[in-house]
């Protein structure tokens, strides 16, 4: 079984220890920093499930490695701080960050922050790949309406003549409806051939009774 695997970085080596130890004993796989350098440098390298992150580290300020490691690699962050400063709360949540913790910390605290955050970050990748699925399924109706539209200006069709001419194209060639709409959008100058194929096509078609769908 693959272990969650936690990137702890801060400049406080007793504190480092003692999570170290605590979330080790729970099971977690860990990589631990003691500056925001060695933070991104071994974030990038190992990519981790998560990122726990002191705010005020030598070398790179906390906010920015997870800016850093969200860009790169795509890890999510918590923050670590003696300081429940609202201006920093503010700019951490403007950066993404899924939980923000006051020291002292111990293990049994962070553990529960830390399955908070891993689920609302699994929330959040489902929805970014559900609003790409649907962005892409509205560009593809969107390329066969032009392509249904065109075909309809070309040959004076309805719609309906026009798409049904189109979808028995592409099943006849097993290809997807959305792909020819494609090809025919991307540069109608060049690609008058395939309409006129899918014309002829469906001439012929209708002119072979036992053909007809």
């Amino acid at each position: 079984m693959i272990r969650t695997k936690i990137l702890i970085a801060d400049d406080d080596r007793v504190i480092l220890t003692s999570l170290e130890r605590g979330l080790t004993q729970a099971g977690y796989g860990v990589a631990v920093a003691t500056d925001g350098e060695q933070a991104v440098s071994l974030g990038c390298a190992q990519r981790p499930d998560l990122a726990v992150l002191d705010i005020r580290m030598p070398g790179i300020f906390g906010i920015e490695v997870a800016r850093r490691l969200r860009d790169r690699a795509g890890i999510p962050s918590i923050y670590l701080s003696a300081y429940a400063d609202k201006e920093l709360v503010d700019l951490a949540a403007k950066e993404g960050a899924l939980g923000y913790l006051v020291k002292p910390v111990s293990a049994v605290q962070l553990i529960p922050a830390i399955e908070a955050a891993l689920e609302r970050h699994a929330e959040l990748r489902r929805l970014q790949e559900n609003e790409i699925n649907l962005t892409g399924a509205i560009k593809s109706n969107r390329a066969i309406s032009l392509a249904i539209g065109i075909y309809m200006e070309r040959f004076q069709v309805s719609e309906r003549q026009a798409a049904e001419a189109m979808r028995r194209f592409a099943r006849s060639k097993r290809r997807k409806l959305v792909d020819i709409a494609h090809t025919l959008t991307h540069d109608l100058s060049r690609n008058d051939r395939l309409l006129q194929k899918v014309r002829e096509f469906n001439e012929m078609l209708n002119q072979t009774p036992h053909a007809r769908e």
